[in-house]
């Protein structure tokens, strides 16, 4: 990409693609995306000095993870000039900038003085992000409901119903633990997934290990003999505990199609690299209920440069009508037809 010139006009865009560029990095929130995006679309000037600004950060931060232990000297990739776009992705381009900062607008703090209790739940069509104060990652599927009550000395999350699954920020002097119907999954830092499932809880870890224990017996204390310490639980496992008192956890390895099938739920990001819009929307449609239907011949070969999450179809189709020229006509509650502009 050729630089812009260097006019009165340009030097404005240049100073506020950098005022952008520092409030992406902190994180934007719901308003200021909605003026990004407007910003966005004012010139194409502001676009391209976004461009531009972004990648020198990255290289920044590429050359700032080189540390003395990775060689004598730093790659010369990190140095390298950076290769020019093709005038023709141009337009496109912008769908990977704005779409990576609309991911952002999904996750939002759940923050409540220590020990009082905050509630938070995923509508029934719909799938939750969740950031705790601590840093700690909720995310939630569809229908479920967490309640967090954190303290001095712990880090206390119920899930009340549905399934959760959970990347938890280490701090051995103040522990993590999920419980689910008397079962209590007890981390430091780690990620796990626990879902209600009939008379059982299942566990599944995905990072690290996890403690778990069944609940506690119905029975007096003085009639029940020693038990074992609760199981620990690693890294492509599984338990299945199940909630009557007394019956012990069933812990199991898990493969990892079986992984990615329990996990299927979770929205991922699709990186789209030059792929044809037509291909990119087939890849959409296959991970969500609502279908976008493309009814402009014309633009199913147009070059898709982005990278999005993969529920996100809003973002991906307000981004693609802007920057290809398409307009958007919702349809039912499942369907969003792409038309050439009148």
């Amino acid at each position: 990409m050729n630089p812009p010139s260097s006019d009165s006009g340009e030097q404005q865009a240049r100073r506020e693609a950098a005022a952008w560029l520092t409030k992406h990095d902190r994180g934007l929130t719901a308003a200021e995306q909605d003026e990004f995006f407007q910003w966005l679309a004012a010139d194409p000037r502001h676009g391209a000095w976004f461009s531009r600004h972004r990648e020198g950060w990255n290289r920044l931060d590429a050359i700032a993870d080189w540390r003395p232990e990775h060689g004598t000297e730093p790659n010369p990739d990190v140095l390298a000039k950076p290769t020019a776009r093709p005038r023709w992705l141009r337009p496109v381009v912008l769908v990977s900038l704005a779409a990576g900062l609309a991911l952002m607008g999904s996750a939002w703090w759940l923050r409540a003085p220590a020990g009082t209790p905050t509630v938070a739940r995923a509508e029934t069509g719909g799938y939750e992000r969740r950031v705790l104060d601590d840093g700690s990652i909720a995310e939630l599927n569809r229908g479920a409901e967490i309640e967090v009550n954190y303290t001095a000395g712990e880090r206390r999350v119920t899930l009340r119903r549905g399934e959760a699954h959970f990347i938890v920020e280490k701090n051995p002097a103040r522990p993590f633990v999920v419980l689910a119907r008397g079962v209590a999954v007890r981390a430091v830092g780690t990620a796990f997934n626990v879902r209600h499932d009939g008379p059982a809880v299942e566990v599944l870890v995905t990072e690290g290990k996890v403690q778990v224990s069944p609940p506690a017996p119905t029975v007096s204390a003085s009639s029940v003999p020693p038990s074992l310490p609760p199981p620990l639980v690693a890294a492509g496992e599984s338990a299945r505990v199940p909630v009557a008192a007394d019956a012990a956890p069933q812990v199991t390895r898990t493969t990892a199609a079986a992984l990615a099938r329990l996990l299927a739920w979770q929205p991922q990001l699709l990186d789209f690299s030059s792929v044809p819009l037509a291909q990119a929307i087939d890849e959409l449609n296959r991970r969500n209920r609502i279908q976008i239907v493309l009814a402009d011949p014309a633009s199913a070969r147009v070059p898709i440069v982005a990278s999005i999450r993969s529920d996100n179809l809003d973002g991906f189709v307000g981004l693609v009508t802007r920057a290809v020229g398409l307009r958007a006509e919702h349809r039912g509650d499942y369907e969003i037809v792409l038309l050439p502009v009148r």
